[in-house]
């Protein structure tokens, strides 16, 4: 299984959307809550090569964006080989 790493807060219905549908998966991911410490999301926002919005997600340590490309990953049938889910 690839390992999935999250930044999210807990408002956002993006992050929800993006967590839900890992969940819908079985695949366990790291969440890192950056609503309240300044550093952690500049962390995050140079990972993510400038992108502030949340949610980004990261797997296997490769940036991938945020809710809207995870779902098109998706779509796309890329995902499950990005997560390790294919035979």
């Amino acid at each position: 299984m690839a390992k999935v790493e999250i930044y999210t807060t807990p408002t956002c219905p993006y992050c929800h959307a993006a967590k839900s549908l890992l969940q819908r998966k079985g695949i366990a991911y790291e969440e890192t809550d950056v609503s309240r410490d300044p550093k952690l999301r500049e962390a995050m926002t140079q990972r993510a090569g400038g992108r502030r919005t949340v949610p980004q997600i990261f797997i296997d340590g490769q940036h991938f964006g945020g809710s809207d490309d995870l779902h098109a990953l998706d779509r796309q049938g890329r995902l499950d080989g990005l997560l390790g889910l294919t035979a």
